[in-house]
């Protein structure tokens, strides 16, 4: 291996641990953090290298990169299973983070309040989801649960798990929400079928649909704020 390729060749100040231990996390670059994930380097580029190389190939947006699925970061030449596990592992884990920035119990008080609940679990999926909100009275969220976990064009779900979660809740009223991987924002005739037949049994059973939610990256169509419910 060429020594200057080599990140122990360096100075310790420039390298990616040291240097988070000597300047603190701020500092480091998207490729040095990254670089500190996979620990090494293939034998033509050091462990940094490797990284920007990585980050060159998603126009250097994490964004995209959290899209890449296992069997796309093993395309790479030098990252084998267990670097792929830790670039997926650290970016899930900063998703989930988001979602526990506050503790007590959020309000819905419009379809952007429930979209931007969702965005931590749907953002990103690469298949199609279908997840509940249950809430109180007051409108504020008791559970978000995921009903059914589905492809890339579709999901199935079944109503009787909806409202058997929502009783087992004590929930006042439900909002939908499935993701659109394509990011087409437009309700099919199945989404509106699914709709009015989960809006049917929850009118018998006093739990109302209060909306409905297709979910894209860039976006979201509301049931509610369109009048299709």
């Amino acid at each position: 291996m060429d020594k200057g390729l080599n990140i122990l060749s360096w100075a310790e100040e420039d390298r990616p641990r040291e240097k988070l231990q000597l300047k603190g996390k701020a500092v480091l670059s998207d490729a040095e953090l990254i670089a500190i994930l996979i620990g090494s380097g293939s034998q033509a580029l050091s462990a940094v290298d490797l990284a920007k190389h990585i980050l060159s190939h998603v126009n250097n947006d994490l964004n995209i990169l959290a899209k890449l699925n296992f069997k796309d970061l093993t395309k790479f030449k030098g990252i084998g299973e267990a670097k792929a596990i830790s670039i997926i592992s650290a970016l899930e884990l900063g998703r989930r983070r988001k979602d526990t920035l506050t503790q007590s119990r959020p309000q819905i008080r419009s379809s952007q309040d429930a979209y931007q609940l969702m965005i931590p679990d749907l953002m990103d999926q690469p298949t199609e989801q279908f997840w509940v909100i249950m809430l109180n009275r007051s409108n504020k969220v008791i559970s978000k649960r995921a009903i059914s976990l589905g492809g890339v064009s579709g999901t199935v779900v079944d109503p009787k798990l909806i409202f058997k979660i929502a009783i087992e809740d004590l929930a006042s009223g439900v909002i939908l929400v499935h993701n659109h991987p394509s990011g087409n924002l437009k309700a099919s005739q199945a989404d509106i079928r699914l709709t009015e037949k989960i809006k049917q049994a929850g009118q018998l059973l006093e739990i109302p649909i209060l909306d409905h939610l297709i979910f894209a990256n860039d976006g979201y169509l509301s049931f509610a704020d369109q009048s299709m419910l």
